[in-house]
């Protein structure tokens, strides 16, 4: 026997004792009201509609699923993409309860006490369509706030044919095994995008001990940036092809001149290798940098590093591309957020919930 509910000012009341049974105390739906009614949300009554487990009536006529759906659709704001995800979650057996209207997580998990083991976490859901902008300050303002309180991050992105991507989301404290050297000081000749070595025993040591560069004959070529970090270091010397020395600033101004973004992409190469991580580039994975916490003899890279400033916006679709690429090549898709000297590493995984 179905369900009945009437549709009062937006909300469904479930009158019926062994109903409010059935839906509240069984599958979680709802909540309680005076008078032992049970009030479930214009969106349970969608699903339960869809699912044909409920008789749903206005001013004592029945309402079909289009009715309901109509009706639902003026009073939620993104209606479908939080229907389509609650149905999605519901359907894989998730309990789920739904947050205040316009709050940015629309979804939280029930648990109750016994189903808690030992410290494991809720998750609560957060949605985005295919179409919106991708907001980094947003993005972690959302994980501070589920961080502190103890949940766990999950994001659901829906696309134009309603199909789901699922992403758990969280600040990454990422940390390496790999110590930094001493090397003793080279002259680096610069050339067009990369600075060469020709000793060959410091380019034999810079290349086996921390995977700076790659071999160029018996020598080395270095990305402009490790180049930059050894100079810094004071490891190598730059030179021009007639043999004047570069200074270090003139050195910075020449590489800005092709590559605007090198402090924000040496800032967080100079924390990784604080951190203990050897650092190669991206670039052939779409990324600026691939991260590795042991030697790369032991371990294909785990991270790939994106660099964004404070302020960073962009499209879903680009996000998508990158955590798909990410997990195709084994690897964990991070960003690193810049705000001044102060660096944030946040990671996206994709998960099947």
């Amino acid at each position: 026997m179905q369900i009945s509910g009437e549709l009062y000012n937006d909300k469904i009341i479930i009158k019926k004792p062994k109903d409010v049974g059935r839906l509240f105390n069984k599958s979680h739906f709802g909540n309680t009201v005076t008078g032992n009614k049970l009030q479930i949300d214009l969106l349970e009554g969608v699903f339960l509609k869809s699912e044909d487990k409920i008789r749903l009536f206005q001013n004592k006529k029945e309402l079909n699923f289009e009715d309901i759906v109509r009706i639902a659709s003026q009073s939620i704001s993104e209606f479908e993409i939080k229907y389509l995800t609650f149905k999605d979650l519901r359907n894989r057996g998730h309990m789920i309860k739904i947050c205040k209207e316009n709050d940015p997580i629309a979804f939280y998990q029930f648990k109750q006490k016994k189903d808690i083991i030992d410290s494991e976490k809720p998750f609560v859901v957060s949605i985005f369509s295919e179409r919106g902008i991708f907001d980094f300050e947003e993005i972690r303002s959302l994980i501070n706030r589920v961080e502190n309180e103890k949940n766990i991050l999950w994001f659901a992105l829906v696309d134009e044919e309603g199909d789901i991507t699922y992403y758990e989301v969280s600040k990454l404290d990422l940390k390496g095994d790999n110590k930094e050297y001493d090397y003793q000081k080279a002259k680096g000749f610069l050339l067009e995008n990369r600075v060469v070595l020709f000793d060959k025993k410091i380019s034999k040591s810079l290349f086996e001990k921390e995977f700076f560069g790659k071999p160029f004959g018996d020598g080395l070529q270095l990305s402009f940036v490790e180049a930059l970090y050894l100079s810094e270091k004071g490891f190598i010397e730059v030179f021009e092809n007639d043999g004047e020395k570069v200074l270090e600033e003139k050195f910075r101004r020449k590489i800005l001149e092709s590559q605007p973004d090198v402090d924000l992409r040496y800032l967080v190469l100079k924390d990784l290798k604080n951190r203990g991580l050897l650092v190669k580039t991206g670039f052939k994975f779409g990324a600026h940098f691939r991260a590795y916490s042991t030697k790369p003899d032991e371990t294909h890279a785990e991270y790939l590093v994106n660099v964004v400033e404070k302020g960073f916006k962009s499209t879903w679709a680009e996000i998508s591309r990158a955590v798909r690429l990410a997990h195709s090549v084994n690897k964990e898709i991070v960003f690193a957020r810049v705000n001044k000297n102060k660096i944030e590493y946040i990671k996206f995984g994709r998960l099947r919930p």
